[in-house]
């Protein structure tokens, strides 16, 4: 632990500032995967089932087999059949593309924070690096003559340590952000399959 805190030390508090924005991404990234999986993100067979049965006319059926899911596909299914038996054609899809931007914007939260956060380390590590030069050369210029470039060399690297954390956190962080977009991009594709192939076949049972 010792050791840990002489290292940030070394970076300033641009560093310290990269090390929490670190802890900030795991958490966020671990909360993310956590929620998905309650949120069934990759679970798609009981919702694949429930249309089936209602594309055979066996709406009862298919209600039933997915009425106590709680997941983002059983969420807008049920929504679109539920719609589909009481509402008009026009209002029934206005009613399930409400309910699907719902469970949309349930499955993006957290993401903002995790742009931010890989839009802002790298400039954190930047201001600690221009910070840090500001530093080195104020000491060459102070020591004249007598200059040590050893010193110079070290000021300096220990300045750039800053940039390089900055990038370490930011890389993954956008790693992950473009994962999680691309688990919500297939969750939109399909709720509008789901929901068309219900809206749309739904009463020819």
């Amino acid at each position: 632990m010792t050791e840990i805190i002489a290292f940030l030390n070394i970076g300033g508090p641009a560093l310290w500032v990269i090390a929490g924005l670190s802890v900030v991404t795991l958490g966020l990234i671990l909360w993310k995967l956590w929620r998905l999986s309650l949120m069934g993100a990759w679970r798609r067979s009981a919702s694949e089932k429930a249309v089936s049965l209602w594309q055979k006319g066996q709406h009862d059926a298919a209600l039933s087999s997915i009425q106590h899911r709680k997941g983002l596909r059983a969420r807008v299914v049920k929504a679109a059949m539920q719609a589909d038996r009481t509402l008009h054609s026009e209002d029934a899809r206005d009613e399930t593309a409400r309910v699907a931007r719902g469970a949309l914007m349930d499955a993006g939260s957290g993401l903002r924070a995790l742009d931010l956060i890989a839009t802002i380390a790298p400039l954190v590590g930047l201001l600690g690096t221009v910070l840090g030069m500001i530093d080195a050369f104020q000491a060459l210029q102070d020591s004249g003559a007598r200059a040590d470039p050893s010193a110079l060399a070290g000021g300096i690297w220990e300045a750039l340590l800053t940039t390089a954390a900055g990038m370490a956190v930011a890389i993954p962080a956008s790693m992950a952000l473009s994962w999680f977009d691309s688990i919500n991009d297939r969750l939109a594709h399909d709720f509008d399959d789901l929901a068309t192939r219900i809206l749309t076949k739904g009463k020819q049972g």
